[in-house]
């Protein structure tokens, strides 16, 4: 008696032990998070440094109890709210844009730079320092009045590149491989496992696409720097900025200067005197502060809904298009009588295509009731695109990345390693068709003729949404299908998209469709914050956590390598998906 009397009271002190330690962490996190009141000077200069990933939404309320304590991320819209403010704030003389390695997509620079551009016509200096400029850090960099570099520093100026890696001979060593279908022949997301090496319909399209990029990132750079396109081209094929030297007298950059010196250049612009301390305004901070500044107006609202990530057959998150969190954030934008107008803002490779369904439904049952205007970001290809095509109209990034109208079906198949290994998987079913696939035996003639089934009617749907969407013919679509990723100006070309501009050109399109004077904007959806997240993972380690630690433990490449072999085997059902991934450094 005397044992189980002890063991219950250890057992409950115990659990009290644990309330009291977890109650305290509670308050020790609040404190750490307790906001700094965020005073702007006089002569202040906004430094621009990105440390965190940029995504195009953030969606949490970073001012929150615990808001990024687990995990921060920025939202460009939060950026380009804070450098309009910036503009017209007139304690704030002008921005510092800090070497970064800006951990966003080509698009999201682009629309950064041009925030950036509109921001000087206020008549504030730019300027931009950097230890390292990788080339989309001088493409960001190359809007400033000047550019400083390291005098021991170094400038990755090369040009553009795309390398896909290939498995087929992997999957004949190995005895694992991917049993494919596919309907386009652009669609080369299960090219890899089919050749082993690239064929010339892919090796075709990767190059226009990123050609378009280039171009348009040497056109802009070009126009900033007084050079031409030929002159910036031939500092990229001889590698004529790869030191600090060389990249001055090409006229990439205006100095060679140390931090030190370059802040006294900083202090003669802001007309600070020599001896005198810079005021320096972090961006992240700056935007914290002035997030709740309105800077539109009025009862009636534009929504803007944000669709980022994969799309998963999911509830959906900050990094996932699920059917679950879009369908209810579009019913809200609907069913809300002061939203005149949506935004749909598009960042996605695409994904599964029965979930895409689902929101393209929900979409068209809005743009009934309600002007739908769809911006594109970084990427809407496949999938998608699948959702774009809801619009009434389109706007693209020129660098944007879009198209690829195809499907494909892959499913992992181990037979050959069970031989190697000495398994042996028999199946036993009531029906003819009870067992239709298992990991350990051939596909049949009779399954894949079920899966072609499925690729080409969802195919055939897929055209039909794109046709109807882009008041084209099916056969019109067809031909500009086939699994085809066109840049934003190519796209646009081709009448896959209307125009080029960014989210703000959306918002006043939307806002002219709505007989809108005045308006103010509502964001869609909310994501959970980190102390819910953290919550629902107490107990365990949250896969946020665990992603962070895998990627540390193995290094950035090999962990995008790992990352992407585990997007493709968690890949279910049919995929509407861009063929291939892109990072642009």
């Amino acid at each position: 008696m005397n044992f189980l009397r002890n063991l219950l009271a250890a057992i409950l002190g115990s659990l009290i032990a644990l309330g009291i330690v977890f109650f305290m962490f509670m308050i020790f996190i609040s404190l750490l998070n307790v906001e700094e009141v965020i005073t702007v000077k006089d002569q202040s200069v906004l430094k621009l440094q990105t440390p965190y990933p940029i995504k195009d939404y953030s969606g949490v309320d970073n001012s929150a109890p615990f808001a990024g304590v687990f995990s921060r991320e920025q939202g460009l819209d939060d950026i380009l709210h804070a450098i309009e403010v910036a503009k017209n704030d007139d304690k704030i003389k002008g921005i510092s844009i800090s070497s970064n390695f800006l951990l966003a997509g080509i698009a999201q620079t682009q629309a950064l730079r041009t925030a950036l551009e509109d921001f000087k016509e206020g008549g504030k200096f730019i300027y931009a320092y950097g230890d390292f400029y990788t080339q989309k850090d001088y493409y960001l960099a190359s809007v400033a009045d000047s550019i400083f570099l390291n005098p021991v520093g170094i400038m990755d100026f090369r040009g553009l590149s795309a390398e896909v890696l290939y498995f087929k001979d992997f999957q004949e060593k190995t005895g694992v491989k991917m049993e494919v279908v596919r309907h386009g022949k652009y669609k080369s997301a299960v090219e890899p496992f089919l050749e082993s090496e690239m064929s010339e319909d892919n090796r075709t399209q990767i190059k226009e696409l990123i050609g378009s990029i280039w171009n348009t990132v040497v056109e802009e750079i070009s126009e900033s720097r007084d050079l031409t396109t030929a002159n910036i081209n031939q500092i990229a094929d001889t590698l004529g900025a790869r030191n600090p030297i060389f990249a001055q007298k090409s006229g990439l950059i205006d100095e060679v200067l140390y931090f030190d010196e370059y802040e006294v250049q900083l202090k003669s612009a802001t007309g600070i005197e020599k001896d005198d301390d810079l005021n320096y305004v972090s961006l992240v901070d700056y935007a914290d502060a002035k997030k709740s500044k309105k800077l539109r107006k009025g009862k009636d609202k534009v929504a803007v809904i944000f669709a980022q990530g994969d799309i998963m057959y999911a509830e959906g998150d900050q990094n996932i298009i699920g059917q679950g969190i879009m369908v209810k954030a579009i019913r809200k934008a609907r069913d809300n009588e002061n939203v005149k107008a949506i935004v749909l803002r598009i960042d996605s490779p695409g994904g599964n295509a029965l979930a895409a369904d689902i929101i393209w439904r929900e979409l068209m049952l809005a743009k009934a009731e309600k002007p739908l205007v769809v911006s594109i970001g970084n990427v809407a290809a496949s999938g998608g695109y699948y959702l774009a095509v809801a619009g009434d109209k389109i706007f693209t990034e020129p660098s944007s990345i879009t198209g690829s109208i195809g499907v494909f079906g892959t499913i992992p198949n181990i037979k050959g390693l069970a031989d190697k290994v000495g398994i042996n998987a028999e199946q036993v079913g009531t029906n003819k068709n009870a067992v239709d696939y298992s990991l350990f035996e051939p596909m049949t003639d009779e399954f894949r003729g079920y899966l072609v089934e499925g690729i080409e009617t969802t195919y055939q749907v897929f055209l039909s949404r794109v046709a109807e969407g882009r008041n084209m013919t099916v056969e019109e679509v067809d031909q500009l299908a086939q699994g085809r990723v066109w840049s934003g100006i190519d796209a646009v070309e081709r009448g896959l998209v209307d125009e080029l501009g960014g989210l703000e050109d959306a918002l006043e399109e939307a806002a002219k469709m709505a007989e809108l004077e005045e308006y103010s904007i509502r964001k869609y959806p909310r994501y959970k914050s980190d102390f819910e997240k953290f919550m629902e993972d107490f107990g365990g380690v949250s896969t946020e956590v665990k992603e962070n630690a895998l990627e540390y433990e193995l290094g950035s490449e090999i962990y995008d390598i790992v990352k992407e072999l585990k997007s493709i085997l968690n890949q279910k059902g049919i995929q509407a998906r861009m063929p291939f991934t892109i990072k642009i450094h």
